[in-house]
């Protein structure tokens, strides 16, 4: 149990799109009701927040992340990453050994769980064993990226409904196609569309809502128009002046925003190890 309450921290914006890191905190300790709105508020205006040197069980990483929000819980028809009949763990091992998730290739940017109807808030990932090289993760801001948009593609997009397929109910070893051209094709999930262009439920900032590399469909538009539009947004949206890239130290922590960014990974050696554990926490129907 924790014998004391943190009442002070130092968090620093780093000089990056987004970003800021947490010292002088220690996550197994109590912490103050102040310093958890310091956080919160951070996360608001930065959307990733690194916490340096932690040192944690499972149980005490489940219990930090619980100052953030309730766990996120799938339900059977919408599976997610380490999902199995009846239950998804709660802390998840991302890593290349021990059962662990994500193998050791390239995972393109994205979102976590935009194919649920209420899609995780956020996350908070914990390394604990790191390669020599490779396994960085870069953080995009996705505000910076609509915010960079003309005019007339806002005014384009603004009311659009979005499709994302559950890439955990396809076949692993077909290709993945980047939109849903057949229309033909019968589902096998419930499909629940989200805004293209997501509201912040807190800072009430405007996102693209969008992956780069997942099944999607827009809502009404054909498919040659639907595939153009969603084409010209994912190149867009590649561009280093949106993102951060993260070299992973052992004992980081890094919680980032789920509504705000989205994430990528880098390929790396197989013959090493790298070993991190996740929690995600619940979020809102995106509107």
């Amino acid at each position: 149990m924790p014998t004391s309450t943190l009442t002070e921290v130092k968090i620093s914006p780093i000089d990056a799109p987004l970003g800021a890191i947490v010292t002088d905190f220690d996550a197994t300790q109590a912490i103050a009701p102040e310093v958890i709105l310091q956080l919160k508020q951070a996360l608001r205006d930065r959307h990733i927040l690194i916490f340096k040197d932690q040192k944690l069980s499972d149980e005490q990483l489940l219990n930090f992340s619980l100052y953030f929000g309730a766990l996120f819980v799938p339900s059977d028809e919408t599976p997610v990453l380490a999902s199995k009949p009846g239950e998804t763990p709660v802390v998840i091992p991302i890593s290349n050994v021990d059962g662990g998730y994500t193998g050791t290739g390239e995972l393109t940017f994205h979102s976590d769980h935009k194919w649920t109807p209420t899609p995780s808030s956020g996350s908070l990932l914990y390394a604990l064993e790191i390669p020599s090289q490779g396994g960085d993760t870069y953080w995009l801001n996705t505000n910076l990226a609509y915010e960079a948009l003309d005019e007339t593609t806002k005014q384009r997009i603004a009311d659009l409904q979005l499709i994302t397929y559950n890439p955990f109910l396809q076949n692993r070893n077909a290709p993945r196609p980047l939109y849903r051209l057949d229309k033909n094709i019968p589902l096998i999930s419930p499909v629940f569309p989200h805004p293209l262009v997501r509201t912040h439920p807190e800072s009430g900032k405007k996102h693209l809502y969008l992956d780069a590399a997942t099944e999607v469909e827009i809502v009404g538009l054909e498919p040659e128009e639907g595939s153009k539009l969603i084409e010209q947004l994912r190149q867009h949206l590649n561009q280093p002046k949106f993102y951060y890239q993260h070299k992973w130290s052992v004992g980081d922590i890094v919680y980032w925003d789920n509504q705000a960014t989205l994430h990528y990974r880098q390929a790396f050696n197989p013959n090493e190890r790298r070993v991190l554990k996740r929690v995600s926490l619940a979020g809102s129907r995106p509107f």
